[in-house]
């Protein structure tokens, strides 16, 4: 029998390639018969969550989203009080997205991090994730009426789940947060995607950005998982350097919609694919 799943374990954050959209067309290729889930892309968790494993290693190069985390597991009735402090109000939003730019930005305590990563999720525009080559924060003001800073309820819906379960929580390269998969471990990758065109290339959710060797060094990953007999799902763009790469998989389109461009006419569905390595 199928364990009962909490549905107020929910993102609680609003990231780039947010996968809450395809879930009816993810959640179906999920193999029941898991014994270690991995997701060394985490994101804000939307199939993780969704899943809610008794197992789980998860990883993301973003240290601060992991943080973020780390914090709800750990101290979640300190957040929900601090993240009380903010305001929606564009000069306070600018003096807490400058933070990372001043001295003693490595001072704050990681409560203080992550009550800041929430509010500034919360209150920029489109809920977007964004940073510059030099690691900060710099999507602008929102101008939303009544965002939901504090949600206390899913949050603590969500400290529960990390800690009654064995959730594994690292932040580094994606390569070594699968060393321990084995087979009989599941693995579900989301990159940051392959950019459509040029304009849209949007891969600075951390320092550095994310490009065509970075794409090329998943799949080699992804062929030794697949040589260790190790299920993996991926998920990118369908673009046609994405499909040749994983030519040797089976490729799923799917139908997403997407609300990254600042032009809302220029928001709208496009294909994506999942490629799996299993029947």
């Amino acid at each position: 029998m199928a364990r009962a799943k909490n549905k107020l374990v929910m993102p609680f954050l609003k990231w780039v390639g947010g996968k809450r959209q395809l879930m009816t067309d993810i959640e179906p290729l999920i193999p029941s018969n898991i014994s270690t889930y991995y997701e060394p892309f985490i994101g804000g968790g939307a199939v993780l969550f969704n899943q809610q494993p008794k197992k789980a290693v998860v990883n993301d190069y973003n240290s601060e989203l992991i943080n973020v985390y780390e914090v709800v597991k750990d101290n979640v009735e300190e957040l929900i009080k601090d993240l009380s402090k903010h305001q929606n109000e564009a000069e306070y939003f600018y003096s807490i997205r400058a933070q990372d730019r001043q001295e003693g930005f490595e001072q704050l305590s990681a409560l203080e991090r992550a009550s800041r990563v929430i509010y500034l999720n919360k209150t920029c525009f489109n809920g977007l994730y964004r940073v510059n080559s030099s690691g900060e924060f710099n999507t602008p003001f929102g101008r939303y009426k009544n965002p939901n800073i504090i949600n206390e309820t899913v949050l603590r819906a969500v400290s529960r789940y990390l800690n009654d379960n064995d959730i594994q929580l690292l932040s580094g390269d994606f390569e070594d947060a699968l060393k321990g998969a084995r087979k009989g471990s599941f693995v579900y990758l989301d990159p940051p995607y392959d950019p459509v065109s040029k304009s849209s290339n949007f891969t600075g959710y951390v320092e550095g950005g994310f490009g065509s060797e970075q794409q090329e060094r998943i799949r080699d990953v992804c062929v030794k998982l697949n040589q260790k007999g190790i299920r993996f799902l991926l998920s990118n763009s369908a673009t046609p350097f994405i499909k040749d790469l994983y030519k040797d998989f089976e490729i799923i389109e799917v139908g997403a919609k997407r609300h990254i461009n600042s032009v809302a006419s220029k928001r709208g569905s496009v294909t994506e694919v999942l490629v799996r390595n299993y029947d």
